[in-house]
């Protein structure tokens, strides 16, 4: 049976993340760590080496503890992944490297949204790397809906979907795709119908695409 590490930024992720993993990968074991000090952290950029330096940490646990992948649930944190990618005997996946393939293979207009600042600028990265590497020009609009994350650490994730989508519909009429930037923000678009294709969420996919590496190497 193979074993896939998740490291956490939130509880939030837990639940929805092994739950995703054992419906698309089947016989896999799953070890969640979870440190949510890393994105108040990252937040206030406070002690961001140390952050990164325990992050690469959970990674080589992992790695002693038999995994064979490790996925960083957490898009703030995924250049530590890549780091990581670089330094361990197994793959380290960031979890929303697919998502932005996607969309950069599908349009050049994307909007970027998330509910914390810390997550916007490495996953505009992100993008703009993959369109360089794709030989294409793309624009990028930034979305910050940071009163949605209060409402999740407040419980409420009713408040916290509906404040994403108000904001993604405002913006489905001027991109070509739409990127939420959290794992966690995938709920607000569960049951959106119009304009529903243009949005891209990270769990599925990144999933996919872990499992598909995973069935290569069989």
């Amino acid at each position: 049976m193979k074993k896939i590490g998740i490291i956490h930024t939130t509880p939030a992720t837990i639940e929805s993340l092994g739950r995703l993993v054992k419906e698309l990968i089947r016989d896999i074991q799953v070890i969640n760590f979870l440190d949510d000090s890393i994105l108040g952290d990252m937040r206030e950029c406070h002690e961001v080496e140390y952050v990164r330096e325990r992050w690469i940490g959970y990674a080589g646990n992992l790695e002693r503890l038999g995994v064979d992948v490790v996925l960083s649930a957490c898009s703030t944190v995924g250049e530590f992944a890549e780091e990581a990618n670089e330094l361990l005997t197994i793959p380290v996946y960031r979890i929303d490297e697919a998502m932005a393939e996607k969309a950069v293979g599908e349009g050049t207009v994307i909007s970027v949204f998330a509910t914390l600042n810390s997550t916007l600028e490495p996953t505009v990265r992100l993008v703009r790397r993959k369109a360089r590497e794709a030989g294409k020009d793309v624009t990028i609009h930034t979305v910050l809906v940071d009163d949605a994350y209060e409402a999740l650490m407040q419980g409420n994730r009713e408040a916290h979907d509906a404040k994403i989508k108000e904001a993604v519909k405002a913006y489905l009429d001027r991109s070509d795709r739409i990127l939420l930037a959290q794992a966690s923000m995938a709920s607000a678009i569960a049951d959106m119908k119009e304009g529903a294709e243009k949005v891209l969420t990270s769990p599925v996919l990144g999933i996919e695409k872990l499992r598909d590496d995973l069935s290569k190497g069989e």
